[in-house]
Protein backbone atom coordinates (compact mmCIF):
# COMPACT_ATOMS: atom_id res chain seq x y z
CA UNK A 1 0.00 0.00 0.00
CA UNK A 2 1.26 3.43 -0.89
CA UNK A 3 1.63 6.86 1.72
CA UNK A 4 -1.18 8.31 0.19
CA UNK A 5 -3.10 5.00 0.83
CA UNK A 6 -2.25 4.50 3.94
CA UNK A 7 -3.35 8.31 4.34
CA UNK A 8 -6.25 7.72 3.27
CA UNK A 9 -7.08 4.56 5.13
CA UNK A 10 -6.14 6.18 9.07
CA UNK A 11 -8.48 9.14 7.85
CA UNK A 12 -11.50 6.71 7.00
CA UNK A 13 -10.89 4.36 9.94
CA UNK A 14 -9.54 6.72 12.83
CA UNK A 15 -10.80 10.22 11.93
CA UNK A 16 -14.19 10.44 10.55
CA UNK A 17 -15.97 7.60 13.26
CA UNK A 18 -14.24 10.12 15.43
CA UNK A 19 -15.55 13.33 14.26
CA UNK A 20 -18.97 11.28 13.68
CA UNK A 21 -18.83 10.14 17.34
CA UNK A 22 -18.40 13.50 18.54
CA UNK A 23 -21.08 14.74 16.26
CA UNK A 24 -23.91 12.36 17.71
CA UNK A 25 -22.29 12.93 21.57
CA UNK A 26 -22.38 16.33 21.98
CA UNK A 27 -25.14 17.87 19.72
CA UNK A 28 -27.87 17.03 22.08
CA UNK A 29 -25.88 18.61 24.97
CA UNK A 30 -25.31 21.58 23.30
CA UNK A 31 -28.69 21.59 21.95
CA UNK A 32 -30.54 20.79 25.42
CA UNK A 33 -28.05 23.32 27.51
CA UNK A 34 -30.71 24.96 29.31
CA UNK A 35 -29.02 28.18 29.65
CA UNK A 36 -28.56 29.59 26.54
CA UNK A 37 -27.98 32.94 25.88
CA UNK A 38 -30.85 32.82 23.12
CA UNK A 39 -33.15 31.99 25.60
CA UNK A 40 -32.01 34.77 27.93
CA UNK A 41 -35.30 36.20 29.67
CA UNK A 42 -34.07 38.64 32.15
CA UNK A 43 -31.60 39.18 35.28
CA UNK A 44 -32.35 40.82 38.94
CA UNK A 45 -29.78 41.56 41.25
CA UNK A 46 -30.14 42.69 44.37
CA UNK A 47 -28.15 43.79 47.39
CA UNK A 48 -28.05 45.05 51.21
CA UNK A 49 -27.50 44.22 54.18
CA UNK A 50 -29.23 41.83 56.20
CA UNK A 51 -32.87 41.18 54.92
CA UNK A 52 -33.20 44.84 53.29
CA UNK A 53 -32.24 44.55 50.12
CA UNK A 54 -32.39 47.95 48.90
CA UNK A 55 -30.39 47.86 46.20
CA UNK A 56 -31.33 46.47 43.34
CA UNK A 57 -31.74 46.14 39.01
CA UNK A 58 -34.06 44.65 36.32
CA UNK A 59 -33.03 44.24 33.30
CA UNK A 60 -36.54 43.32 32.55
CA UNK A 61 -37.95 46.71 33.24
CA UNK A 62 -34.94 48.46 33.37
CA UNK A 63 -34.85 49.48 37.05
CA UNK A 64 -32.14 50.75 38.61
CA UNK A 65 -31.82 51.90 42.77
CA UNK A 66 -29.23 52.04 45.04
CA UNK A 67 -28.89 53.77 48.10
CA UNK A 68 -25.53 56.72 47.95
CA UNK A 69 -22.79 57.02 50.58
CA UNK A 70 -25.01 59.98 51.43
CA UNK A 71 -27.89 57.73 52.50
CA UNK A 72 -30.32 59.29 49.19
CA UNK A 73 -31.24 56.66 47.11
CA UNK A 74 -31.14 56.79 43.40
CA UNK A 75 -33.72 55.80 40.65
CA UNK A 76 -32.47 55.31 37.30
CA UNK A 77 -34.23 53.61 34.06
CA UNK A 78 -30.83 51.77 32.56
CA UNK A 79 -31.32 48.97 30.25
CA UNK A 80 -28.35 46.65 28.91
CA UNK A 81 -27.35 46.52 25.17
CA UNK A 82 -27.26 42.79 24.12
CA UNK A 83 -23.60 42.68 23.95
CA UNK A 84 -23.59 43.18 27.81
CA UNK A 85 -25.92 39.84 28.12
CA UNK A 86 -23.70 38.16 25.98
CA UNK A 87 -20.34 38.90 28.09
CA UNK A 88 -22.39 38.47 31.66
CA UNK A 89 -23.87 35.21 30.10
CA UNK A 90 -20.39 34.21 28.42
CA UNK A 91 -18.84 34.58 32.20
CA UNK A 92 -21.70 32.94 34.05
CA UNK A 93 -20.53 30.32 32.21
CA UNK A 94 -16.95 30.53 32.47
CA UNK A 95 -17.20 30.72 36.43
CA UNK A 96 -20.04 28.28 36.35
CA UNK A 97 -22.54 29.68 37.77
CA UNK A 98 -25.34 26.99 36.71
CA UNK A 99 -23.51 24.71 39.15
CA UNK A 100 -23.41 27.12 42.19
CA UNK A 101 -25.88 26.16 45.50
CA UNK A 102 -28.90 28.27 45.98
CA UNK A 103 -27.17 29.56 48.66
CA UNK A 104 -23.67 30.51 49.98
CA UNK A 105 -22.91 31.27 53.25
CA UNK A 106 -25.44 31.42 55.72
CA UNK A 107 -28.21 33.37 57.32
CA UNK A 108 -26.03 35.16 60.56
CA UNK A 109 -27.52 36.61 63.83
CA UNK A 110 -24.44 37.60 65.82
CA UNK A 111 -23.50 40.67 62.98
CA UNK A 112 -25.73 43.48 61.75
CA UNK A 113 -23.88 44.28 58.94
CA UNK A 114 -23.87 41.03 57.19
CA UNK A 115 -24.04 41.98 53.19
CA UNK A 116 -26.07 39.55 51.47
CA UNK A 117 -26.68 39.48 47.63
CA UNK A 118 -29.63 37.81 45.39
CA UNK A 119 -28.32 37.00 41.48
CA UNK A 120 -31.16 35.57 39.54
CA UNK A 121 -30.94 34.52 35.95
CA UNK A 122 -34.51 34.11 34.41
CA UNK A 123 -33.88 31.68 30.95
CA UNK A 124 -37.55 30.21 28.96
CA UNK A 125 -37.09 26.93 30.40
CA UNK A 126 -34.84 27.21 33.56
CA UNK A 127 -34.14 29.91 36.07
CA UNK A 128 -30.80 30.42 38.38
CA UNK A 129 -31.61 31.88 41.83
CA UNK A 130 -28.31 32.03 43.85
CA UNK A 131 -27.63 34.02 47.51
CA UNK A 132 -24.64 35.16 48.53
CA UNK A 133 -23.91 36.04 52.25
CA UNK A 134 -20.93 38.27 53.02
CA UNK A 135 -19.95 35.84 56.44
CA UNK A 136 -18.75 33.05 54.18
CA UNK A 137 -16.96 30.15 55.32
CA UNK A 138 -16.58 27.18 53.15
CA UNK A 139 -15.04 26.80 50.17
CA UNK A 140 -12.55 29.93 49.22
CA UNK A 141 -12.52 28.77 45.56
CA UNK A 142 -16.77 29.00 45.91
CA UNK A 143 -16.85 32.43 47.30
CA UNK A 144 -14.21 33.77 44.56
CA UNK A 145 -16.01 32.57 41.89
CA UNK A 146 -19.29 34.03 43.73
CA UNK A 147 -17.41 37.42 44.43
CA UNK A 148 -15.96 37.47 40.73
CA UNK A 149 -19.66 37.06 39.33
CA UNK A 150 -20.96 39.66 40.95
CA UNK A 151 -17.91 41.94 40.44
CA UNK A 152 -19.30 41.50 36.60
CA UNK A 153 -22.32 42.56 37.50
CA UNK A 154 -21.97 45.30 38.97
CA UNK A 155 -19.33 46.68 35.93
CA UNK A 156 -21.48 45.97 33.50
CA UNK A 157 -24.21 47.95 35.57
CA UNK A 158 -21.91 50.45 36.21
CA UNK A 159 -21.02 51.24 31.94
CA UNK A 160 -24.56 50.88 31.20
CA UNK A 161 -25.52 53.53 33.62
CA UNK A 162 -22.56 55.63 32.26
CA UNK A 163 -23.55 54.95 28.73
CA UNK A 164 -26.68 55.84 29.67
CA UNK A 165 -25.88 59.37 30.75
CA UNK A 166 -28.31 59.95 33.21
Amino acid sequence: MSSRGKKIFLAITIIVPMIIYCYIYYKPIIQNAPFRKADFVSMEYKWGVKDSLENSYNSATGEYQYVTSADSIVRKKVFLKSDDILYMHGKANEIGLWNFPDTIGKKSAKSMAVPRYDLFFKYKEKSKHVVIYGDFDGNPKLLDAAVEMRKVIIETLNQAERRSGK
